[in-house]
């Protein structure tokens, strides 16, 4: 067995095509089949269902390919590892992020961390909270830029910087012209006959909008959901409802749509956190980019 079987395998199963598969792994897919029968060969184990439509896992190739993964990992792992020990400023680092999050906290550090560390190469992986968790969990990203909670309980993390929550609101809703004279906060629980605007399931700053809720005793009617946290705020400024959303959404102006913010009592916060797969090796690089981090955003 061939550590560019391992690698065949693996990116096959990703694409669900030799084809695909032959190009991203820059080889002749007369090549690719060939490595790929000789290793079903070798194992007497078929690890692909090939037909006119797609290529499918076999029960054992899915196991095969999952393997083939923490194989891979660990020899990546072991390079960072001896980079280290070489004391080699070079390499490559794998970051995950949450995109509105990391639009507004990546600017700051990474200029910060490449002048430092020119040799590295960043590698930016952009998901959803509960696709980044995943990822992260499986060791396809060094390092991610992640809220808490966090579903994945294979992972660890260093708090970054807790951030404070902010109700969202149209221009002429009945909270903002009370609380003008007023200049006082809102409570949750005088939000629970409104219509909620939300982030789509998978997102982390979703279900913390539905647990604050839930803590004030009630559970928020959603009206309207979006995967940009932009769009959010549109359609709030549009009168179509309410939205809470973490305060440094506040201060970019993206549209002529543009929606009142409003304090809440209490101040909630949420965590933002650096996570990655517990007990892997986190190289030098690693640990150079979440004391930027921390420098930066404290």
């Amino acid at each position: 067995m061939e550590l560019r079987q391992l690698q065949y395998s693996i990116q096959i199963a990703l694409e669900k095509n030799f084809s695909r598969a032959a190009e991203k792994l820059h080889v002749a897919q007369p090549s690719l089949s060939q490595q790929i029968a000789k290793l079903e060969k070798e194992l007497n184990v078929k690890l692909f269902d090939r037909n006119t439509n797609a290529v499918e896992l076999t029960h054992a190739g899915a196991v095969f390919v999952e393997k083939a993964h923490k194989v891979m990992d660990l020899i990546e792992q072991m390079k960072n590892e001896m980079e280290d020990f070489s004391h080699i400023k070079k390499g490559k680092l794998i970051i995950g992020s949450l995109p509105i999050t990391g639009s507004h906290i990546l600017p700051r550090v990474l200029p910060i961390f490449q002048q430092n560390y020119p040799g590295i190469e960043i590698v930016l992986i952009e998901e959803s909270s509960i696709n980044l968790e995943i990822l992260t969990s499986q060791g396809q990203t060094d390092i991610s830029l992640l809220s808490l909670p966090m579903q994945e309980s294979s992972l660890t993390y260093y708090p970054v910087m807790e951030e404070e929550i902010i109700l969202t609101v149209p221009p002429k809703h009945h909270l903002n012209t009370k609380l003008h004279h007023q200049k006082k906060e809102i409570n949750i629980i005088d939000l629970k006959d409104e219509p909620f605007i939300t982030l789509k399931k998978g997102q982390g700053f979703r279900h913390i909008t539905i647990d604050l809720c839930e803590q004030a005793g009630f559970t928020p009617n959603i009206a309207f959901e979006s995967s940009n946290i932009e769009t959010v705020q549109s359609l709030v400024a549009a009168g179509m409802g309410i939205a809470l959303v973490p305060y440094m959404v506040t201060q970019t102006k993206w549209s002529h749509f543009t929606p009142i913010h409003l304090q809440l009592k209490h101040n909630p916060k949420r965590t933002l956190v650096i996570a990655h797969q517990k007990g892997r090796y986190l190289s030098k690089a690693a640990e150079a980019f979440i004391d930027t981090m921390m420098k930066v955003m404290n």
